[in-house]
């Protein structure tokens, strides 16, 4: 995913990282043992040129000392970039373990009577000429070093201890400053799926309930997104409400918004030990009726809230992210002016209570909905004369475009605020639509394949829309598309006589729980 700023430290990089602590307390307790009070750093360290075959790359020894590097000359030292260095570190022949260790080992090897002298480090201060001049004394010494040989190894044990904290810190660096990318991976295996049971979970409709149906495999269930990258942190609901302590969590969009809604709604309180929760749609004008716009549920949305951590999870029913405006207020029936460039009312009015905002639209975009719903699409607060946006799925992206740009617009003034944009969940219909026979028959999981590779999205718009905002991505529409198997298909029963195949809307348990866990991972 692009744009990701969610950084997620394994357990390896905190390994890593404890490793170059320790490693840090021992070269300092190495040099109060040799009584480096005074001495600089380039008396202990050499520079390239000092020992054959050793570089140490951008170290500078002549500008550094033991004690009176600052914090501030630290940063200025450090490389600009972490390719500067992975250069630093490539042209350093130190970085060869293999051959430091040969070299190593041999010292060590040379001669018993070698190792016999180095029996105790004394307190004298100590420089290169110490360590590489054969036949010196130091008369304030407890002990003469008299082996170049001797020298080298103490030399070469630091280096290799250096080198080890340089290759932590890399690793480190390197994964702290990646973005993962969560729309590439694959579907594996998962027997601890799923993550809440439909008949404890008093928020999923019994229409998504495919357990509470006659559909009998639920294979679908037993997978999960491993990300090519990165991990997902297993989702832990006691964990999500403290992490959204006091925080308002904002599903605005169509039915795919609102079963991702249900799908989080389900995954903390799922169980048998549920959380309590309370009804709050009052507060956010939740409870009213969405009003005569054919395809509509019963109510605008809903809202609840977690005593506990104050946490208020809210789903509120806009199929286009527009302004509706109905033409005529006073007649029975209305034609209802869609603004494609100005946001829901709902949006606008309610975005400084959110902390977390995902948006989604896109299938009520054809022919069909907005006959049923009599949209006219307006633009500049005008009827649309251009014939390009005529077009249904150029005005959604049109649409997409123009509420990113007003969001962005919006996040200075509300700093607080984490907005995402989901991108489109994909439908599986087979020899034909949803209203001309088409159908999802399959059962068996990832026929089509079960990784995504490419970079980018296929929900180009959306991907194109928030580039260069604020406005993040959740992109789902890859991985989801490989899930043909999990939809409801024809399970969901009849309908007015006619049988459905529902190829759009999914299982639960089932593929929207991935996104929330993607969501979990990312805020």
């Amino acid at each position: 995913m692009k744009g990701g700023n969610y950084y997620l430290l394994t357990a390896r990089h905190l390994f890593l990282t404890l490793i170059a602590l320790i490693l840090t307390t021992i070269i300092l307790l190495d040099w109060e043992k040799f009584s480096f009070d005074s001495t600089p750093v380039s008396a202990t360290i050499p520079s390239s040129s000092a020992v054959p075959g050793h570089s140490l790359g951008s170290i500078k020894p002549e500008e550094n000392s033991c004690h009176s590097t600052t914090t501030e000359d630290a940063r200025e030292n450090f490389p600009s970039s972490v390719k500067e260095f992975h250069d630093s570190l490539n042209d350093s022949a130190s970085m060869n373990p293999k051959e430091d260790m040969e070299k190593t080992n041999s010292h060590f090897m040379r001669s018993e009577e070698t190792e016999k002298k180095v029996e105790t480090f004394g307190s004298p201060p100590m420089n290169l000429t110490t360590l590489y001049s054969p036949g010196r004394k130091d008369s304030g010494a407890k002990n003469t070093y008299t082996s170049k040989a001797e020298g080298e190894v103490i030399f070469l044990i630091r280096l290799s201890i250096v080198s080890m904290m340089e290759l932590s810190l890399v690793s480190s660096f390197n994964f702290i400053t990646a973005a993962c990318d969560y729309a590439k991976g694959r579907w594996v295996i998962n027997n601890s799926k799923p993550l809440y049971s439909p008949l404890w979970c008093k928020h999923l409709s019994k229409m998504w309930s495919c357990k509470q149906t006659h559909r009998t495999d639920f294979s679908y269930e037993k997978y999960r997104w491993q990300p090519m990258n990165c991990e997902i942190p297993q989702f832990d609901r006691l964990a999500f409400l403290t992490r959204m302590q006091d925080k308002t969590i904002a599903f605005i969009g169509d039915s795919l918004g609102r079963q991702q809604f249900q799908s989080l709604m389900c995954m903390l309180t799922g169980r048998k030990k549920s959380p309590e929760v309370e009804d709050v749609g009052n507060k956010y004008g939740l409870s009213k009726p969405y009003g005569a716009i054919r395809g509509a549920v019963k109510r605008a949305g809903w809202a609840y809230r977690f005593p506990n951590t104050n946490t208020t999870i809210l789903m509120y029913w806009s199929v286009s992210l527009c302004y509706l405006e109905p033409l005529n207020i006073t007649g029975p029936v209305s034609p209802v002016a869609i603004h494609l460039d100005r946001p829901a009312t709902f949006l606008r009015q309610y975005l400084h209570q959110f902390d977390i905002l995902v948006l989604n639209t896109g299938h009520h975009w054809n022919k069909e909905k907005f006959k049923a719903n009599q949209w006219v699409m307006y633009v500049n607060g005008k009827p649309n004369k251009k014939q390009k946006l005529s077009e249904f799925w150029t005005a959604r992206n049109f649409a997409v475009q123009n509420i990113v740009r007003w969001l962005d617009s919006q996040l200075p003034l509300h700093r607080h605020l984490k907005a995402f944009f989901r991108t489109i969940s994909p439908e599986h219909f087979r020899n034909g639509k949803w209203n001309t026979g088409g159908r999802c028959d399959n059962t068996v999981p990832l026929t089509g394949g079960n990784e995504v590779v490419e970079d980018g999205s296929m929900d180009v718009a959306v991907e194109g829309a928030v580039k260069g905002t604020g406005v993040k991505i959740l992109d789902i529409t890859g991985l989801s598309d490989l899930r043909d198997e999990a939809h409801i298909s024809h399970y969901r029963g009849h309908q007015g006589g006619i049988k459905i195949n529902d190829c759009l809307h999914w299982c639960l348990p089932g593929i929207p729980d991935t996104w929330n866990e993607i969501l979990f991972a990312e805020t």
